[in-house]
């Protein structure tokens, strides 16, 4: 079962992040700092409350709260509310929408056209979106047909516009790419890049932790493609390992904008029913609206450890307090001397909390201290404290990727980090076994294989 599929529906790999969470969003942009960036957003709309839908996980063996490994479940947000938004053209056929004409006979499939696109086979299907494999007949590339069916009372999702409105603008490398728009009367169909899985299912499929070399490229990845997003004052809001898309080569691609944030008319407050719980903030439990782009760094630093350990960083089992329980047992339970303002965060109330003193994460996670610098930089993302978060701008700049060709940081914006000589990922341990008879060492240095 995946996250955006509502209930009962499934999906193939790497597709739960096209199927969109439909909801109304506007933003307002102004400065503040957090570490090494100085965007920020202010707080504006309201957002429906999330529902859940459970899909099975493993549990980290730090946990307080332990319970049996068949009662652990990974909690996703769904928001697959309907919004009844009324409009004045409801109703009536809306023009096509063409991207891109092609130059030859009028009778050749065209861009923005419904019959440019073969369905090949359907791989999944949400509460508002249906997504396909399908070919081009223009180029004969294989491409994901994100097809949104639209209700004459209700109109175009907004989810929908603002994603696609998004995405037309965003080129990089590490951003799933928007090839197509087919606007009818009954459907909006978004034409995407095909790619076959996502992070969670990489895991799923190399329980354990990921091979560390991996773990950096997929983390350098990520990083590359929020700095970019972030320059532009656009903030992701949902990250999780099933809305980062893997392709057969390795390359992460952000997927599902659905929840993103960019300029726009102001209206009332942010949500703080964002993002999905095992990856929403402190900040953001404690009922905060004003967040900036710290909100997708802590997102960042939970998928960080969940690749090198191989478990969630805090998998909440019951509600926010729960949640918070769990961050604060490894971060410490905050106060007005190590996080100036908690006190005022709507939720916060001291008397509820247990008071624990921060520990040294690998105390919680301690495959961490296998990998140089990796515990460092797993601590100056899991901040408490949204100002003290790094950007990841600064990230990039961490000690823990020194091992990495100089050329990755010199890549233009549309180059993926495959194409600098012997960057590749490494096989993991039991697809190793199978293709050379062995292990590959867990602890293998970067420096071996990337230079």
């Amino acid at each position: 079962t995946h996250s955006y599929f509502g209930c009962n529906a499934a999906a193939e790999p790497g597709y739960s992040a096209f199927l969109g969470t439909p909801q109304i969003c506007v933003t307002k942009m102004s400065t503040r700092n957090c570490q090494g960036m100085d965007s920020v957003i202010k707080p504006l709309d309201t957002i429906p409350e999330d529902k859940k839908v459970r899909v099975q996980r493993t549990q980290s063996t730090f946990d307080p709260f332990e319970k049996p490994a068949n009662q652990v479940k990974r909690v996703h947000s769904e928001n697959n509310a309907c919004i009844n938004f009324k409009t004045s053209s409801a109703g009536k056929e809306s023009p096509k929408v063409r991207r891109h004409s092609s130059p030859s006979s009028p009778t050749s499939p065209k861009f923005g056209k419904a019959d440019s696109y073969e369905k090949l086979e359907k791989l999944g299907e949400g509460s508002y979106a249906t997504v396909y494999k399908g070919k081009s007949k223009v180029n004969g590339k294989l491409v994901a047909l994100k097809v949104i069916r639209l209700q004459e009372e209700e109109g175009t999702p907004f989810t929908a516009i603002r994603e696609a409105s998004l995405l037309k603008g965003l080129k990089h490398a590490n951003i799933v790419l928007l090839h197509d728009i087919i606007h009818t009367k009954e459907t909006l169909t978004l034409v995407f890049e095909y790619v076959h899985t996502d992070l969670c299912q990489y895991m799923d499929k190399h329980p354990g932790g990921l091979h560390p070399d991996n773990v950096k490229l997929f983390l350098f990845q990520l990083l590359r493609g929020l700095s970019y997003i972030h320059q532009r004052y656009i903030l992701h809001r949902d990250l999780k390992p099933q809305n980062l898309l893997i392709s057969d080569t390795g390359e992460l691609k952000l997927a599902d904008f659905g929840l993103a944030r960019a300029k726009s008319v102001p209206s009332h407050t942010y949500s703080n029913e964002v993002v999905t719980l095992w990856y929403r903030p402190p900040d953001v439990l404690l009922g905060s609206t004003e967040y900036s782009t710290c909100l997708d760094m802590w997102g960042v630093g939970c998928i960080f450890v969940e690749m090198i350990q191989g478990v969630a960083a805090f998998p909440g089992m019951k509600d926010i307090q729960d949640q918070l329980e769990r961050i604060f047992l490894v971060l410490g339970t905050p106060n007005e001397d190590t996080w100036p303002g908690v006190h005022s965060l709507p939720h916060f109330k001291p008397e509820r909390f247990t008071l624990y003193s921060s520990k040294n994460l690998r105390q919680a996670w301690n495959k961490l201290s296998y990998v140089n610098h990796a515990e460092d930089l797993a601590s100056k993302l899991l901040q408490c404290s949204p100002k003290n978060r790094l950007s990841a701008q600064a990230a990039l700049s961490h000690e823990y990727f020194s091992d990495l060709p100089p050329r990755l940081w010199e890549l233009t914006d549309m180059s993926s980090i495959f194409t600098v000589p012997n960057v590749r990922l490494q096989p993991e341990a039991g697809e190793s076994v199978r293709a050379f008879g062995k292990n590959n060492s867990y602890g293998k240095s970067l420096s071996n294989s990337k230079h």
